[in-house]
C-alpha cells in the first residue's frame, strides 16, 4: 500500500481539532486511510451510507455520550444532511458546561452544502484537508510514467494490467454520473453532463469558452456554468484562474479547465496504455495537468495558484504564489530537451518572479538561460514542499 502524505498533518488536526473533514471523490482512498487511523486510537466507525448505521444517531447525544472518549469517524456524511446541525448543537452543549466536545473525522465526496456551513459555524475549532489521488511524490521515480498514464486512484494505479485498470476507471466515471452526480444534482441531465464532461477533457488546459459549449450541447450558457461548478465541486474537475492585476497589460481573463486525474481524461478519451496516450494530440496537455495536479499537492497552506497569459502572447503555465512571497513562474513540458518560448521571458520581465523553472520528463536539473532552471517533476515538487 502506497503511503499518503497527507497522514500526519491529519493526525495531527485530530489531535488538536474537535472536527475534521477529509474530502476526496469516490474510490482516492479516505476510508482506508481513516481506517488505517483507526488501529492507533480508540475509535468508533459509522458509514452513513448504511440504514443501520444511520439508524444509530437518531439518539444522536446519547449514542455519542457512550463514546464519548473515542474518535468517532463518520463516512459518506452527506447522506446525512440534518446531522450537522444536530452536531453543532451537540457541540455548544458541551461548551456550555466546560466539557470538551470529542473529536470527529467527517469523510465526504465534497465540501460544499451542509458541510460547508458546519465548519463556519464551528470557526477555530474545524479543519478541512482534501485526500487527491496518488501524486508523483508519493511514488518512486520509475513509476512517475505508470501513474500519468493511469492516474492516482489506487485501485487504477495498482491494478495487474493496463486493461483492469481501464476498465476500473470507466465503471468510475460511470458510477459517478448513474449514482452520484444524482444525488447533488438530481434535476441534472446525466447524458448531457456525460458529454460535457468528455468535451472538457478533449480540451483539457485550454481556455474556458463557455459560448461553445454551450452550442455543442444544445443548451445555455448557465448551464454550462451549473455543470463546471458541480465537476469542479466534487474535486473532478479544476478550474485555474488567470492572474489579474493592474500591470498594464491586457490579460487573458478567462480560466483554464482541467480533468483533474490523468487517468480518468485517458478514460474519457478512451485511451487504455502509455503508448496510447503517448500518439494522441492531447499528450501534452495532459501532461500539463498531471504536473499541476503534482506541484499543488506539495505547496504550503495558503498559497495562490494561476496562470499568466496577455493578448500580445507572454505566458506562463503556472504561477505560483506562497503567501508573502512573490510568485514561482514555472512552464511545463514534455520535452526531454526543453526549450523555452519567447513568451515565458516577457512573462517574467512583466511579473518578475521568485523563481523560474521548467518542470520536464527527464531525470536531471540543469541551468537554461535567464536564470531558469529546468528539472524533473519530482524536484520541482520538493522544491514547493520545502517551503512549509
Amino acid at each position: 500500500m502506497i503511503e499518503r502524505q497527507i497522514t500526519t498533518t491529519l493526525t495531527n488536526l485530530l489531535d488538536t481539532d474537535a472536527a475534521v473533514t477529509l474530502i476526496g471523490p469516490h474510490g482516492v482512498g479516505k476510508s482506508r486511510l481513516a481506517l488505517t487511523l483507526a488501529q492507533e486510537r480508540p475509535t468508533i466507525y459509522l458509514d452513513l451510507g448504511s440504514e443501520a448505521d444511520r439508524a444509530k444517531l437518531i439518539e444522536l447525544e446519547l449514542y455519542l455520550e457512550r463514546h464519548g472518549d473515542k474518535l468517532v469517524i463518520l463516512d459518506e456524511v452527506h447522506r446525512l444532511p440534518n446531522l450537522f446541525h444536530h452536531l453543532h448543537d451537540y457541540f455548544e452543549r458541551r461548551r456550555r458546561i466546560g466539557r470538551e466536545p470529542g473529536r470527529f473525522l467527517l469523510l465526504s465526496p465534497t465540501s460544499i452544502g451542509p458541510l460547508q456551513q458546519f465548519g463556519g459555524l464551528l470557526a477555530d475549532r474545524f479543519a478541512c484537508l482534501e485526500l487527491q489521488p496518488i501524486d508523483g511524490l508519493e511514488v518512486p521515480e520509475k513509476l512517475i510514467n505508470t501513474l500519468w498514464a493511469r492516474g492516482g486512484f489506487p485501485a487504477s494505479l495498482l491494478a495487474e494490467s493496463d486493461q483492469s485498470s481501464h476498465r476500473w476507471r470507466q465503471e468510475f466515471i460511470r458510477t459517478y454520473l448513474e449514482r452520484d452526480i444524482p444525488y447533488f444534482a438530481p434535476r441534472i441531465s446525466i447524458e448531457t453532463l456525460r458529454r460535457f464532461w468528455k468535451m472538457l477533457a478533449h480540451q483539457q488546459s485550454s481556455l474556458l469558452n463557455a459560448a461553445e459549449f454551450a452550442r455543442a450541447l444544445g443548451v445555455d450558457g448557465k448551464t454550462v456554468a451549473h455543470h463546471l461548478d458541480l465537476l469542479v465541486d466534487l474535486l473532478l474537475v479544476r478550474r485555474l484562474e488567470p492572474w489579474q492585476s493592474n500591470i498594464g497589460k491586457r490579460l487573458v481573463k478567462s480560466p483554464r479547465i482541467y480533468v483533474r486525474d490523468s487517468g480518468i481524461l485517458h478514460a474519457l478519451l478512451g485511451l487504455t496504455t502509455q503508448e496510447d496516450v503517448l500518439g494522441h494530440p492531447i499528450a501534452g496537455a495532459s501532461w500539463e495537468g498531471f504536473v499541476i495536479e503534482t506541484l499543488l499537492a506539495a505547496v504550503p497552506f495558503g498559497t495562490k495558484v494561476n496562470f499568466y497569459r496577455t493578448s500580445a502572447g507572454a505566458e506562463i503555465d503556472l504561477l505560483i504564489t506562497p503567501a508573502g512571497q512573490r510568485p514561482w513562474a514555472i512552464d511545463i513540458t514534455r520535452s526531454l530537451a526543453p526549450k523555452l518560448e519567447k513568451g515565458f521571458y516577457l512573462a517574467c520581465e512583466d511579473m518578475d518572479p521568485e523563481r523560474r523553472l521548467v518542470v520536464y520528463s527527464g531525470n536531471t536539473v540543469f541551468p537554461l538561460s535567464q536564470n531558469v532552471h529546468a528539472m524533473p517533476l519530482a524536484a520541482a515538487a520538493e522544491l514547493l514542499r520545502d517551503l512549509a
